[in-house]
C-alpha cells in the first residue's frame, strides 16, 4: 500500500491549530456535518476549522483520486469508505498536502479558502456512518473480572472461556447516537431483591460504560474469514463510544440471552472518525495473553495502540468532574483479534459494521470504564465537587469522554462524545 505521507511529524499546516488540540495536520479525521446555509456532506477538521469536501472536490482539488462528486454529497461516510482503505489513505495524503505550509496554492485563493474552511462553531456535526450492523465485545480483562468478582465467586470471576475467545454479543444499531443528544432512562423490568417478584419501573442503576468504537470497510464475502494479518486493511477508524448500561435491568434479563433491554436504548458515538492510519505511530504491544490463543488469534507484530481515556461526570449547573482515567492499551483483545473471531465462522462484515471494544477499565480504582466499578455496586460512592454523590448516573447528568494519543509532540485527539440523562419519559 501507499505510504502514510499525512503521518509526517514535521507538517505544518497554515490552518492556526492551538496548543493541545486533538485535530493537528497529522490527524485528518473524517464526518459528516451541516451549516444554516450547508447541507449535510463530508468534512474533515484541522484545528477548530471544519474542512468541507464536497467544496474541495467541486473547486478541483481533490481530481486523479478515486472519488465522485457523490461520495462527498452525502450525509454519511459509507460512500467514501466503499472505496477501500488505500483511495482513503491517499485522500489524507492529499489533505495533509493541501492545508501544509509547504503548499501555498489554496492558502494563496482567498476566494476558495473561504467556501472550503467552516469555524467549528458553525457546524453541526451529524452521526457519520450510516451502521448496517453493531457489536459489542468484552475484552478488558480487568472489566471482567471485577464484573465476576461481583456478581459471582472472586475466585472463578472469569468465565471459563473468557482468556480462550474475545467474547461478544451483537446490539442494536438504531439506537446508536451522536454526541451531544441526550438520552432519556430506560424503563423495563427490576427485581428488587431475590425474595420479591419484578417491578415495572425506570432503570435505578443507570450506568455509563467507557469503550471505543471501530468502523469496517466492506468485509469478505458470507463464508469467508479475515485473519489478524489482515484485520486491519479492513477498519476503517475508531471512535469514543459510551455505551450506556441499565445495570438493574441486566442482572435480571441476562441469563439466558445476555444482554437486552439493558443496553438497546442507547450508545452515544463521537462525531469525529480517527483513521487507523492516523493512529499507526501509537501501536504498543498489548497484555501478554496466557493461555497460548489459537492458532486464528495469533498475531505477530503490534495490535494495541496508547490512547488515553477520561469520563467526567457534570450535574445540571455544575462543574465537570473526572472520575475516570484508562487506557485502549489495557484490552486484553485487541481490534485484529476481535474482527478475526468475528469473521472465522464466515460471518460477512459490510462497509458501516460498527464494533465496540467494550468497558476499557485499567488495573488501578481511578482507571475504572463504569460506575459499577467505580463505585464498587454501590458501596462506595463518588463524591463530586458540589458534595453530592454518585453511586450510578442521576438524571441531569452529561457523561462526557475524551481521548487522544500523544507522542513526540504530536496529539492525536478523537474530541468528546457528551450525552445528558433525561428523566424516563
Amino acid at each position: 500500500m501507499s505510504e502514510i505521507l499525512a503521518n509526517n511529524p514535521a507538517l505544518k499546516s497554515w490552518i492556526e491549530v492551538p496548543n493541545n488540540s486533538d485535530f493537528p495536520i497529522q490527524n485528518i479525521p473524517f464526518g459528516v456535518f451541516k451549516t444554516d446555509s450547508l447541507t449535510p456532506r463530508v468534512g474533515s477538521r484541522i484545528g477548530n476549522y471544519v474542512i468541507d469536501l464536497k467544496s474541495l472536490y467541486v473547486l478541483g482539488y481533490l481530481s486523479n483520486l478515486p472519488f465522485t462528486i457523490d461520495d462527498f454529497d452525502t450525509p454519511f461516510l459509507n460512500s467514501m469508505m466503499k472505496k477501500g482503505k488505500l483511495a482513503t489513505r491517499d485522500l489524507r495524503n492529499r489533505l495533509s498536502k493541501l492545508f501544509s505550509t509547504d503548499y501555498n496554492d489554496l492558502k494563496n485563493n482567498t476566494h476558495h479558502v473561504d467556501q472550503i474552511i467552516v469555524p467549528i462553531e458553525s457546524a453541526q456535526l451529524l452521526l457519520p456512518i450510516q451502521i448496517g450492523d453493531y457489536t459489542d465485545f468484552y475484552s478488558s480483562r480487568e472489566h471482567a473480572t471485577n464484573v465476576g468478582t461481583m456478581f459471582r465467586d472472586p475466585n472463578n470471576a472469569l468465565l471459563p472461556n473468557w482468556l480462550w475467545i474475545p467474547v461478544g454479543y451483537h446490539g442494536r444499531a438504531s439506537s446508536v447516537i451522536i454526541s451531544g443528544e441526550p438520552i432519556y432512562r430506560p424503563k423495563g423490568q427490576i427485581k428488587p431483591s431475590p425474595e420479591e417478584d419484578p417491578v415495572y419501573a425506570p432503570c435505578q442503576r443507570l450506568d455509563f460504560e467507557l469503550e471505543t468504537a471501530f468502523i469496517t470497510y466492506e468485509g469478505k464475502p458470507l463464508g469467508d474469514s479475515i485473519s489478524t494479518d489482515e484485520a486491519e486493511d479492513y477498519i476503517f477508524g475508531m471512535t469514543l463510544f459510551n455505551d450506556w448500561s441499565a445495570r438493574d435491568i441486566q442482572t435480571w434479563e441476562y441469563i439466558p440471552l445476555g444482554p437486552f433491554l439493558a443496553k438497546n436504548f442507547a450508545s452515544s458515538m463521537s462525531p469525529w472518525i480517527v483513521t487507523l492510519d492516523a493512529l499507526q505511530p501509537y501501536k504498543v504491544d498489548g497484555p501478554t495473553q496466557d493461555p497460548k490463543v489459537l492458532s486464528y488469534l495469533a498475531f505477530n507484530e503490534k495490535k494495541s495502540y496508547d490512547i488515553h481515556l477520561q469520563v467526567l461526570i457534570q450535574p445540571e449547573n455544575g462543574e465537570e468532574n473526572l472520575v475516570c482515567q484508562s487506557n485502549f492499551k489495557y484490552m486484553y483483545w485487541n481490534m485484529s483479534q476481535q474482527l478475526a473471531h468475528h469473521t472465522v465462522n464466515g460471518c460477512n462484515v459490510r462497509c458501516g459494521d460498527l464494533m465496540g471494544s467494550g468497558t476499557i477499565s485499567g488495573p488501578t480504582p481511578d482507571s475504572y470504564g463504569s460506575m459499577l466499578e467505580l463505585a464498587w455496586k454501590g458501596t462506595k460512592p463518588l463524591k463530586l465537587s458540589d458534595g453530592s454523590e454518585r453511586k450510578f448516573i442521576l438524571d441531569n447528568d452529561t457523561v462526557i469522554m475524551r481521548g487522544y494519543s500523544e507522542k513526540n509532540g504530536i496529539r492525536i485527539g478523537f474530541g468528546e462524545v457528551s450525552s445528558k440523562v433525561l428523566p424516563a419519559k
